[in-house]
């Protein structure tokens, strides 16, 4: 189980190793700050910055060197020569098709620089708990076994985008609730209806791992945008802590941005990006590994 469509999950090339950041630690060590000095290095020129924005808020998903000089009002050679820096530390993917050529982020580093910040600037040595500014007309209880369909119904929203699992159906309702941890599912609600679900399944049967959980938080197309997705996983992160949970994890595409940053502002870090862990449609897909540790004796 996936982290979900707030949404949540992975694209067949494999990211540049460059981009998977590495693990924050007390002292940072050299080699990562070199590498992250490399990043900062590239960016350092404003004209690369606006390549990279106008490439990642591109709604094609990518754009050709042409475009990108047209738009920012550069020759097609400058244009070319920037790319070029952007794609040797990772930030970009460069393809040919026919004559031209098309640029596109490597989603890799849509959490790796953000990561690699974090880290410099020591804010993932004490992660938040979980964001306070929750929306007013959004409730979360227990989930009930007659939540079940509506919830069910909500994954398979989740599944049709492609971008939030690698289930391909949803599987009975029953299964569902025997998977999920007990105390540890939960609905939203707005205006009395169910419009998300969270839930935490166990990753293994051993009792040395009893207190660590895979998640996974939905929420239904209609009401994306309205803190749902917030306000869940607020529930499910403070009440993992009263319940005895020590890790919780969660692996999400990296296209699908909002989920990875809604997770950070929750305390998650990201770990790594799984290159080409599994097949969809089969279509190799990455995933981004995040964690949130709970203080423990």
């Amino acid at each position: 189980m996936y982290g979900g469509v707030v949404t949540t999950h992975a694209d067949p090339a494999a990211p540049a190793e460059v981009c998977v950041p590495a693990a924050a630690a007390a002292a940072l060590p050299r080699s990562a700050a070199e590498e992250y000095a490399g990043w900062f290095t590239t960016l350092s020129d404003p004209t690369r910055v606006q390549e990279l924005h106008a490439v990642a808020t591109s709604p094609r998903g990518y754009l050709r060197v042409g475009d990108v000089a047209a738009e920012l009002g550069i020759s097609q050679p400058t244009a070319t020569h920037h790319v070029q820096r952007l794609e040797e530390v990772g930030f970009v993917r460069v393809d040919r098709v026919g004559t031209a050529k098309q640029v596109s982020v490597n989603p890799a580093c849509c959490t790796g620089l953000p990561h690699a910040a974090d880290v410099v600037m020591g804010t993932v040595a004490e992660p938040p708990c979980c964001p306070e500014d929750l929306p007013a007309d959004v409730t979360t209880r227990a989930m009930r076994k007659g939540d079940l369909r509506t919830v069910r119904s909500i994954y398979e929203e989740g599944i049709a985008t492609r971008n939030a699992t690698f289930e391909t159906e949803a599987p009975p309702a029953a299964d569902l609730w025997d998977k999920w941890l007990p105390g540890h599912r939960w609905v939203a609600e707005l205006d009395g209806e169910v419009v998300g679900w969270a839930a935490s399944c166990p990753v293994s049967s051993r009792d040395c791992y009893a207190g660590v959980a895979e998640t996974s938080v939905y929420v239904t197309a209609a009401a994306r945008g309205r803190g749902v997705g917030k306000s869940l996983l607020h529930r499910q992160v403070n009440e993992a802590d009263a319940g005895g949970l020590w890790t919780l994890q969660t692996s999400i595409f990296p296209e699908n941005r909002a989920s990875i940053a809604l997770h950070h502002a929750a305390g998650f870090r990201t770990l790594a990006v799984r290159s080409r862990i599994a097949q969809l449609d089969g279509v190799w897909r990455d995933t981004v590994l995040l964690e949130r540790r709970r203080a423990v004796d």
